[in-house]
């Protein structure tokens, strides 16, 4: 029997739902406010959660939060009960990772068909994503690339505004992220919060992977440098995939192996080379990151504070440098953009 949790601060509307979950074979938990619904979720760990919007202690934007952050019921389907019709109130919250809405006044007929809806759809997801892997460790036919987009297709989203953090430095992992668009940097912070870039993502790039894999904590923080749009893949179907498949295996270990040397090279790089050379190395990085198709017209469209961090330098030194490249005829900047017009050259920057 599938556990459904209904979260709504009126009795009438709480009493009236749950009589007809229960008659259609549901077992059925209630609670009156967010706050009450989050401690039952994670006590009870439901099939589904059924929330109304607007409520008092705890809003149904906060209780799809905090269920999203917690490891067991953050891919718990979640459909939110709202009497606002607004256009904008129902993006915001499918953008926030809910799965469907359901709108005041409701029949017994659409609570029933959106809750079976999404019942079903988990389950499917779930089956899916077993059945290719049964198959790829049955024939060994599925590619690295088919078995990584099984990983990723059919995914919960979340957008992430410039500077909204996606994983804090000392959490523990509960999933691995992948980049469907936009731009990512991950970061340390010294004791005087200093910001020190350690990697960039870019567009079909994964995040997170190797805490999943030590199974400790986030050694970084990530946040992007633009609008981003990242699907969310639960920690339990990468270890599925991980562990039983080879293929996929090898690959993330390609990936920490390649990790591992960069952040190297880098580190020495802020350790030991000048700060022209510094600046000049970050801008060489950005353009081998995120320009893809070695693009002449490709320019850098990052804020001077994100480009200080990656180059390890304070942001007044990137700007006089800069500017001295600019006067030799090595970059271009219009309006915050950076064109690199001697790139030869500024590879090559002696210390």
């Amino acid at each position: 029997m599938k556990k459904i949790l209904f979260i709504e601060d009126s009795d009438d509307i709480r009493n009236n739902t749950a009589e007809i979950l229960e008659l259609a074979n549901y077992e059925v938990l209630t609670a009156g406010n967010g706050k009450e619904g989050v401690e039952i979720a994670l006590k009870e760990k439901p099939d589904l959660v059924i929330c109304d919007i607007m409520m008092p202690v705890l809003d149904g934007y906060g209780v799809l939060h905090a269920l999203q952050k917690n490891n067991e019921t953050m891919n718990t389907p979640f459909i939110f009960l709202t009497a606002k019709t607004e256009k904008s109130d129902l993006r915001k919250g499918m953008e926030a990772g809910a799965d469907d809405y359901i709108t005041k006044p409701f029949s017994g007929t659409d609570l029933l068909n959106a809750v079976e809806r999404r019942l079903k759809k988990a389950e499917l997801q779930r089956q899916q994503f077993l059945n290719e892997i049964a198959k790829s460790n049955e024939s060994g036919t599925l590619t690295e690339t088919e078995l990584l987009n099984s990983l990723t297709e059919g995914r919960n989203t979340n957008k992430y505004k410039r500077k909204q953090i996606i994983y804090l430095e000392g959490n523990r992992p509960n999933r691995l992220y992948y980049i469907i668009k936009g731009k990512v940097k991950a970061y340390k912070k010294n004791d005087d919060g200093k910001e020190l870039v350690v990697e960039l993502y870019n567009q079909g790039d994964f995040l997170g992977y190797t805490a999943l894999l030590e199974q400790t904590t986030y050694k970084e923080t990530t946040e992007p440098m633009e609008d981003t749009e990242i699907a969310l893949i639960p920690k339990e179907d990468f270890e599925e995939l991980i562990y039983k498949n080879h293929t996929v295996a090898k690959r993330f270990i390609r990936m920490l192996a390649k990790d591992i040397r960069e952040t190297e090279e880098h580190l020495l790089g802020l350790a030991y080379n000048s700060l022209r050379k510094k600046v000049a190395d970050a801008l060489i990085l950005l353009d081998k990151k995120y320009n893809e198709k070695a693009d002449k017209e490709f320019t850098i469209d990052i804020s001077r504070e994100n480009l200080a961090t990656i180059a390890g330098t304070a942001t007044e030194s990137l700007i006089r440098t800069l500017t001295d490249f600019k006067n030799e005829q090595l970059i271009e900047m219009d309006h915050g953009s950076i064109s690199l017009r001697n790139k030869h050259k500024l590879e090559n920057m002696l210390n």
